[in-house]
């Protein structure tokens, strides 16, 4: 198997929203666990997400989990997830959806190295960056 570099996100409650959010953005096959699914059945937070994993295609790969029950969640600020590559349309309606009830610091359009670039931030708080290439 080759070496996959994994976002791996952190949420404080509402990773399955979350992770169903991105899988109407990118589709593909989403797979979740919550606590209680390994053990923690009769404990507080049983039914929060212990592991999430989306597989899309165009080798988008996600994985995020909730704050385990008695751990500070600790949003990360020193991290993007960035989206790059030469299928305009896909991107873009990738970026349509991500934007979409988040907020954009960047609108996606033309850049002065010829890419179309934007970033924005999500409804759950994770930033992004998308990159156009044009050739």
């Amino acid at each position: 198997m080759a070496i996959v570099l994994n976002p791996y996100l952190s949420f404080d409650g509402d990773a399955r929203q979350a992770m169903e959010f991105y899988r109407s953005v990118f589709g593909g096959e989403l797979t979740m666990n919550t606590f209680g699914d390994f053990g923690a059945a009769d404990q507080p937070g049983a039914d929060k997400i212990m592991h999430a994993s989306l597989a899309a295609d165009h080798g988008i790969r996600l994985m995020a989990s909730d704050t385990a029950p008695g751990m500070e969640h600790k949003p990360g600020s020193a991290i993007t997830v960035s989206l790059s590559g030469d299928d305009g349309d896909r991107l873009r309606d990738y970026w349509q959806k991500l934007s979409d009830g988040g907020s954009v610091s960047m609108p996606l359009e033309k850049q002065m190295w010829g890419d179309e670039f934007g970033m924005c931030t999500d409804r759950y708080g994770v930033p992004w960056m998308v990159n156009i290439s044009q050739g």
